[in-house]
């Protein structure tokens, strides 16, 4: 290196000009200059001679060594730059990399999200086509169903117009054949009388005469009979008295024994006859039971049953009608005094089945009143309510006394207005259950028990809530009816019904979802209603597509029921049913 120093002596040769060293290691050589002459090439060796005698001269300065150092510092430090370009170039080239990725991956999301909009959109296309096809094959099936069943109804039509020809032409003939016959009957009648009038006439007139014999002969012996009779009386007056008293003791027993019969029948009556208050009873008198002896003996071999059988009630209502059952079924045995009860809540809700369920269970004969006929008895509700008292207390089983729609005759005395006929049947009501009894149990029954008298609400020791069916049990109440009304009946050979294969207990779930607010009773006819669509049908067929709209028409038929109730009725419907979900 020590030539490069050489070429920059200048004209101090102790000190080196650096400017000078950079110009010549950067100047590049001058090309040759061209000759026109094509003359060769001459190297210029006086550059070479001047950096050589720099480089010695350089040698022999003090600060050779400092020069050499300023140079490789510099050289070091264009290394440093040359590295620190080259790493800022590799940087630069990584951001490139990276923006590049970065672009491609907003590419490929770009195409990612084209690609599903196109398959959302194929999708979308492909499903309008299915419908399409689909809306098609339901308007060709409903087109084909219409064609089918127009030509059953014109074929249908045929028919009955052919059968409605031939009865009219049978009847016509019939009728054309009895006029002949008539005709020819009265002929031969107008003839045969022709023939026999003369003997019919010998015959009338020999009647006729045996007939005026026999009354003439008749008279006479009655005249002289009652005359010999009048003479003997007249002659003997002894005769005529004994007579007479005769006559009397006869008429006075006869009078007697009339009004003994009257008195002992209305006692008899009173005490062992059902009063004509009660409407159903299992109670069974000798006269009953020498009507009814098929009735009687089958109540004799009913069995004791559970008081919730075929009761079906929610979980919390079903336990506590269990205890009261017990209580109920102990009184009974132990001799106890029985207790009052009230069951309120909507119609049709169980109330009426469970206290007949209470009575066979406890071993006890049952009696059913209904309230709203106490009202026309009017003057004789009185008499007939001690009646129905007295019957009650020579029950020799116990008698459970259910009065359905008891609000009906037991209401508020201070504020309704009721005549003074039902008050005064009210009062022999309310003294005749003033007091606890070991003979009978006194049920009452009410959709409207804020309507009693407070006398009543005092007789009651317990009052139980019917409400309506939830899900649960409109799904156990569905599946009972359908079991009793529709696959017990079909199992049997004797009756012409059928069913259609389909899963009932999802059936079952699915009806109890849609008969939401209906009442154990109107399920209860929804059975009957199937039945009924079974034995209707031609083949007596019962399918599903007609259980679901006999379904559909009493659900329709519920809520026109509910559009018909007043306010307060709608009100209180809606209370009990919160209540019954709750």
């Amino acid at each position: 290196m020590s030539w490069i120093f050489g070429m920059g002596g200048g004209n101090n040769p102790e000190t080196p000009n650096l400017e000078n060293i950079d110009s010549v290691s950067d100047k590049k050589p001058s090309p040759p200059p061209s000759s026109s002459s094509g003359e060769a090439y001459k190297f210029d060796s006086s550059a070479l001679e001047r950096a050589a005698k720099a480089a010695k001269e350089l040698e022999k300065s003090k600060h050779a060594k400092e020069a050499l150092d300023l140079a490789k510092l510099q050289e070091t430090t264009k290394q440093i730059e040359y590295q620190t370009k080259i790493k800022e170039y590799e940087i630069h080239l990584e951001q490139v990399r990276v923006e590049k990725k970065r672009v491609d991956a907003e590419e490929r999301k770009k195409l990612l999200a084209e690609e599903t909009k196109q398959h959302q959109l194929r999708s979308q296309y492909q499903d309008q086509l299915a419908r399409k096809r689909y809306e098609d094959q339901l308007q060709q099936q409903r087109a084909s169903n219409e064609e089918n069943l127009k030509r059953q109804e014109e074929s249908v039509a045929k028919q009955e117009a052919m059968k409605k020809a031939t009865i009219e032409h049978e009847i016509e003939m019939k009728s054309k054949l009895d006029a002949k016959k008539s005709e020819a009957k009265a002929l031969a009648r107008a003839k045969a009388e022709r023939e026999n009038h003369d003997l019919t006439m010998e015959q009338l007139k020999l009647k006729a005469s045996e007939h005026r014999q026999t009354v003439l002969e008749s008279i006479k012996t009655a005249g002289s009979i009652f005359g010999s009779g009048a003479n003997a009386l007249l002659s003997d007056w002894d005769k005529t008295l004994m007579a007479a008293g005769g006559l009397s003791l006869l008429a006075l027993g006869i009078y007697s024994a009339k009004g003994f019969t009257g008195v002992t029948a209305k006692y008899v009556e009173s005490r062992l006859g059902k009063p004509s208050l009660v409407r159903e009873t299992s109670r069974f008198s000798l006269l009953e039971s020498a009507r009814h002896p098929i009735l009687t003996f089958k109540e004799l071999r009913t069995k004791k049953s559970s008081a919730l059988k075929d009761v079906i009630l929610p979980p919390k209502l079903e336990s506590r009608l269990g205890d009261v059952a017990i209580a109920t079924l102990n009184t009974k045995k132990n001799r106890g005094m029985y207790r009052n009860i009230l069951m309120y809540g909507p119609p049709g809700t169980g109330k009426t089945l469970f206290a007949k369920k209470l009575a066979m269970h406890s071993g006890m004969d049952y009696a059913i009143l209904t309230g709203g006929d106490v009202a026309p008895l009017g003057k004789d509700g009185v008499t007939e309510m001690h009646k129905v008292f007295d019957w009650a207390n020579n029950s020799r089983k116990g008698l459970l006394l259910f009065v359905d729609e008891a609000d009906a005759f037991l209401r508020k005395r201070s504020s309704e207005l009721i005549s003074e006929n039902l008050r005064a049947t009210l009062n022999a009501f309310l003294y005749r259950t003033g007091d606890q009894s070991n003979k009978f149990m006194l049920v009452l029954a009410s959709n409207t028990p804020e309507q009693f008298d407070w006398a009543v609400n005092d007789r009651l020791d317990e009052m139980v809530e019917f409400g309506l069916p939830g899900k649960e049990e409109r799904e156990r109440l569905i599946m009972l009816y359908f079991d009793k009304y529709v696959l017990t009946p079909a199992t049997q050979s004797k009756v012409k019904l059928n069913v259609e294969k389909f899963d009932y207990s999802a059936l079952c779930k699915q009806m109890a979802e849609m008969t939401e607010g209906m009442s154990g009773r109107e399920i209860a006819k929804l059975g009957v209603a199937w039945q009924a669509a079974g034995y209707t049908s031609e083949d007596g067929l019962l399918t599903k597509a007609m259980v679901l709209s006999r379904c559909e028409d009493a659900i329709k038929q519920h809520k026109q029921k509910m559009e018909w109730m007043s306010e307060k009725e709608k009100n209180d419907s809606r209370y009990t049913r919160q209540k019954s979900i709750h």
